[in-house]
């Protein structure tokens, strides 16, 4: 299933945190945590995080820190700040808000299930 890049995009910031929510993580490790969320139907690639990471730390809902893995090559371990968890009880707020909107027009309009054939 492709999910579009609007969607991947709005829900980015509340992954991410949520995920940092549950423990100090490095990069890696975040997008293996955001693939078996999602059952391997997203995807995000070096190149999304990264960027996502920076303004995040910019912003100062992380802090990131330089430790060392059990190799011994350093890596960019990142924790969410008391900003941070206020942001994503924030974004929770708002995607109840979508969710609960998007449940009651389903409910009220017909569709075919998302595996039918024509819908991806």
């Amino acid at each position: 299933m492709h999910i579009e890049k609007d969607l991947v995009a709005a829900s980015a910031t509340p992954l991410v945190l949520g995920i940092l929510a549950e423990g100090e993580s490095y990069g890696y490790a975040i997008l293996k945590r955001v693939n078996d969320l999602s059952g391997g139907r997203i995807q995000w690639t070096d190149g999304m995080l990264y960027p996502l990471l920076h303004r995040l730390e910019r912003l100062e809902y992380v802090s990131a820190s330089w430790g060392a893995s059990d190799s011994g090559r350093r890596r960019k371990h990142y924790t969410i700040t008391a900003a941070g968890r206020e942001m994503l009880a924030e974004r929770r707020a708002q995607w109840d808000v979508v969710a609960d909107a998007l449940s009651q027009v389903w409910r009220s309009v017909q569709l075919p299930p998302a595996s039918a054939e024509g819908w991806t």
